[in-house]
């Protein structure tokens, strides 16, 4: 066994008084364990599921109205309904590869409590009626690979994988594999391209839809760790329990990642519907407000790919819908959190950078878009910004993702009229992820821009004679 094991309540993950259906052997500084995951009811949940039908596995999944924890929010069990009838081999891939700015619980699944997550592949295996499944971990998380492939082993020699699991004629193979640390492999298709062995790229949708065309052209299913970590709980506990929890349109609970400025960061499991961004982040038994009496600025709700929330969004549900209306997401479960002391400028420029250096390049608007953001935006700190360049800055984000975008010609059109979801003009959702800090930037702070930007001449620009002579002149010498 590692030496290295989390104590409890160890930073991270933060334990409150809600309900606890992920995150229950969170508190135990041996929950990865084979011992610890069955003293506390490991594999219950698919005993359970083995007693009854794939397809009443199936309906109890749909029943409970399971949104994905991965950032579409889509129902799991109308996702499984997507698969063709008779197109065998299907397969089952996990994404692990939680890549998204201020995102980690994912992570903290993986490391705490590797048998639920197994435990929940096995139960979609059963349910999907296939024999294989993929885990794929992102890259730099060495200690979930770890304790995933010695939970693994376990269970292989406990008869809970392999073939002929508990005395049936169910079997199922899980393979672990991991990739090199890439951003985009967090997006299905890209992830499928890596598992085959090629460069992580997002594949055209359609005709390339995971649960059509998948991993080696077959049928797949592709599921977030956090969802397919429910399942046990709700194989144990049935579709009728899991909906005491949450709202009617968002049943069940949620991590939530929030970092920044808070008195108290980590990892939390709450309601989904019912707990509101002011209850997260200002409540004694979550965040306890914002550090060193500081007032709130602004807040990223769904992962640095989110359009920005302020001060007025608070009062919203952490549900997709309401989120979703106010022109933005729930995303992958990451709060992150910016006091009055934050330069909006430099907090955009850091999350674009980040996507310039994560777009796979694939696409013309996002390689070369994503970078001429980082430029500008880095020329504007730099206190070498034009007076063009804010509007310069919109430009190019309506490329990427069309607007409409407010700009200086035209002020008339309104700065609420920014669509969401997104429009793109690219493969996948990374270039309208950059573009996402610009226009919440632009939007509120856009005097902060305009004090940034001192140079108020015009750029001298030499004439093409000019230009020509010395050229000339250049080549002769």
């Amino acid at each position: 066994m590692p030496t290295h094991a989390y104590v409890p309540h160890a930073p991270g993950y933060v334990d409150n008084d809600g309900p606890k259906i992920v995150t229950a052997r969170f508190p135990h500084e041996d929950s990865f364990t084979i011992g610890r995951a069955e003293a506390t009811g490991a594999y219950l949940g698919l005993k359970a599921a083995l007693d009854r039908r794939p397809s009443e596995v199936h309906d109890e999944v749909r029943n409970a109205t399971l949104l994905g924890r991965g950032g579409a929010g889509f129902p799991a069990g109308v996702k499984w309904g997507f698969m063709p009838p008779g197109k065998y081999p299907y397969y089952l891939v996990v994404n692990g590869d939680e890549s998204e700015p201020g995102t980690y619980k994912d992570r903290l699944l993986m490391e705490r409590d590797p048998h639920q997550l197994i435990e929940g592949c096995l139960i979609a295996c059963y349910a999907l009626g296939l024999q294989q499944c993929f885990l794929y971990v992102r890259g730099e998380m060495a200690l979930a690979q770890e304790h995933i492939a010695m939970a693994l082993n376990d269970a292989y020699a406990k008869g809970y994988v392999g073939k002929n699991i508990l005395g049936t004629d169910f079997s199922v193979d899980i393979v672990l594999t991991w990739g090199a640390g890439a951003y985009i492999v967090g997006e299905e298709t890209a992830l499928i391209e890596s598992l085959e062995g090629n460069r992580g790229m997002p594949r055209l949708k359609p005709p390339y839809f995971p649960a059509a065309i998948g991993l080696y052209g077959q049928p797949t299913i592709v599921n977030n760790v956090e969802t397919l970590s429910n399942l046990p709980w709700l194989m144990r506990n049935g579709a009728d329990q899991y909906k005491t929890y949450g709202s009617d349109d968002s049943p069940g609970t949620r991590m939530f990642a929030v970092s920044g400025h808070v008195r108290r960061p980590g990892v939390y499991e709450v309601e989904q519907g019912v707990t509101t961004f002011r209850e997260l982040l200002y409540g004694d038994n979550f965040c306890q407000g914002i550090r060193d009496g500081h007032e709130l600025k602004m807040f990223v709700p769904g992962g640095g790919s989110a359009p920005w929330f302020f001060e007025e969004q608070l009062d919203l549900p952490l549900e997709a819908r309401p989120v979703g209306a106010a022109g933005s997401m729930l995303g992958s479960g990451a709060i992150v959190v910016m006091d009055e002391t934050t330069d909006a400028v430099k907090a955009a420029l850091r999350l674009v950078r980040f996507y310039a250096r994560e777009s796979c390049g694939k696409c013309t608007p996002c390689r070369e878009g994503t970078t001429w953001e980082e430029r500008i935006l880095q020329r504007i700190l730099d206190g070498e910004g034009r007076p063009s360049d804010i509007d310069l800055l919109l430009d190019i984000a309506d490329n990427i993702s069309p607007g409409p975008y407010p700009v200086a010609a035209d002020p008339d059109r309104s700065l609420e009229a920014i669509p969401f979801p997104p429009k793109q003009t690219t493969i996948c959702p990374l270039g309208p992820s950059s573009v996402a800090p610009i226009t919440s930037t632009i939007r509120r702070f856009r005097h902060e821009y305009e004090a940034k930007i001192t140079k108020r001449d015009s750029i001298p620009v030499a004439s093409a004679p000019v230009v020509a002579e010395t050229v000339a002149e250049e080549v002769i010498a």
